[in-house]
């Protein structure tokens, strides 16, 4: 009897493929949005324009400005992100979290004067509110619309938009910092926070051109639309027959999940293998930006001027940092298949903690810039440490709690434990100036203790997933779980030791 060829076991058309991974890029400019709405702050924390606008806000009302954000985030994960997507679809999920990014960035380029910390500061929440919607719904729409087979090619795209965000923040930090005309401090940072508006523009010009996913619309019952989009997607014909299996598989997963999700959410905390599951998935998210990775994105300028750098370079040295970062997000997806994630993650923090000893230990021994080659130690050191997050801990912790949840909780699983992530931030971006205005360098010691103690919990806690299936997941996460063959077999000996004591009284009774 032949089998039904689907999409997951077809090979993909070119044209279809390059419709895919157009679709994705377009989707990537949100993450990009994302990324420089982030490392821009790094750049602007240190320009005169700022400082003087703000009436040069102390350290702890720095660190107040970074974790601000995180709260919006947080607040965002669990009550607005996850229902948005499901009941309005996952583009107007995504349109609506770049609206709101952009609102929060403009009353930020407005802020000056007496009120100009407050203006921050709401501006930081707000983008932290539209962030969190656009860091879930663009891989999420992203997911949906790739078959099975391709999915982590086009997923990967959102962190490498993240990443690329980062990058290029840094680079428009540099190239501003060169207007140094009284017009161009007034004005510089302004600009470099209003330049995120170009990619937030494009994608909301064509982000209803883009399709809806079918798997959404399938959800609400919109058949039809659902196999013209997925048709659409897939460079065919709608009555194509590869387009219809795939649909009714997705009909058919929809329909599984839609039973399966009438539990209520709360039985990820009553539940204990569900629980086993989520504790180590938020604590991974949490431990991820308590290895100081915050820390470095927002204050990587202040560390490299701290060690005697002019402030230009720092920002071009920022721009050579965080282009490197995509480079080694691309070589991750490859390390954490070949390696797997236990592994990958604690040689990542072992690594970040090697570089956070020396570059809390060489100030110390060399005070004051004395010695120009411990300085430049520091700054190649802190490079390893980009090296080290990563390859590691940056990607692998999103990969690691993606797939260790059931289908039917994955998606509230997973921003439960990104908000775990926002607690993280904000505790890391608090503690960075702070510690740097009262024990110097003596703070790298904090993030590097994180970091020993992460590698420690990870090797000993977390069990190995790579390459599982969802049946090997329930065995790991539940100590009372038995397969499929486990049952067969219990069933085949329950049935040979009837019929052997059925032999046994027909002997007796002879």
């Amino acid at each position: 009897m032949s089998r039904q060829l689907t999409v997951a076991d077809a090979h993909l058309p070119k044209r279809a493929s390059f419709r895919l991974l157009a679709v994705s890029l377009f989707f990537g400019l949100a993450s990009l949005a994302w990324g420089y709405n982030i490392g821009i702050m790094a750049t602007i924390y240190i320009h005169p324009g700022f400082i003087k606008s703000l009436h040069r806000p102390s350290k702890e009302m720095t660190g107040l400005i970074t974790s601000i954000y995180y709260v919006g985030t947080w607040l965002s994960y669990l009550f607005l992100s996850h229902p948005l997507a499901d009941r309005f679809g996952r583009r107007i999920a995504a349109a609506t979290g770049v609206i709101t990014t952009a609102v929060g960035a403009s009353i930020q380029c407005a802020a000056k004067g007496r009120g100009g910390v407050a203006q921050m500061i709401v501006g930081r929440i707000i983008c932290g509110f539209g962030l969190a919607i656009v860091s879930t719904s663009v891989p999420l729409y992203q997911s949906e619309i790739s078959p099975a087979k391709h999915r982590g090619r086009y997923v990967v795209i959102n962190h490498v938009g993240l990443v690329a965000g980062l990058a290029v923040a840094f680079w428009v930090g540099y190239g501003l910092s060169h207007w140094e005309t009284p017009r161009g401090n007034y004005y510089g940072w302004r600009l470099s926070m209003a330049l995120q508006f170009v990619p937030e523009a494009i994608f909301l010009i064509g982000v209803f051109l883009c399709p809806e996913t079918p798997r959404w619309l399938v959800e609400h019952d919109r058949l039809e639309a659902a196999k013209r989009n997925l048709a659409w997607l897939r460079r065919l014909h709608p009555d194509d027959e590869i387009v219809l299996s795939e649909l009714r598989e997705i009909e058919h997963d929809v329909t599984q999940r839609q039973i399966a999700t009438k539990q209520s959410w709360t039985v990820l905390f009553s539940n204990r293998p569900l629980f086993n599951r989520l504790w180590r998935a938020s604590l991974l998210q949490f431990m991820a930006q308590m290895c100081g990775n915050t820390s470095m994105k927002y204050y990587l300028p202040s560390i490299f001027m701290s060690l005697g750098i002019e402030r230009k370079l720092t920002l071009m040295i920022g721009g050579v940092e965080s282009t490197l970062k995509i480079g080694c997000t691309i070589i991750d997806s490859w390390l954490v298949d070949r390696f797997g994630r236990r592994l990958t993650l604690v040689v990542s923090c072992l690594v970040m903690s090697l570089a956070l000893l020396l570059n809390g230990a060489l100030p110390i021994a060399y005070p004051n810039n004395i010695n120009h080659v411990a300085d430049y130690v520091c700054i190649f050191f802190i490079f390893i440490y980009t090296f080290g997050y990563s390859v590691g801990f940056g990607p692998a912790a999103w990969v690691y709690g993606s797939e260790i949840f059931p289908t039917n909780f994955r998606a509230r699983g997973l921003n439960i434990a990104a908000s775990a992530s926002s607690i993280g931030s904000v505790i890391s971006s608090q503690t960075w100036p702070i510690g740097m205005n009262t024990i110097g360098s003596k703070t790298h010691f904090i993030f590097m203790s994180t970091n020993l103690v992460s590698a420690i919990i990870i090797w000993f806690l977390y069990p190995e997933t790579s390459g599982r299936t969802l049946e090997d997941m329930e065995a790991l996460f539940n100590e009372h779980y038995q397969s499929r063959a486990s049952l067969e077999d219990a069933d085949r000996y329950r049935d040979e030791a009837v019929d052997g004591n059925q032999v046994v009284k027909a002997h007796q009774s002879l």
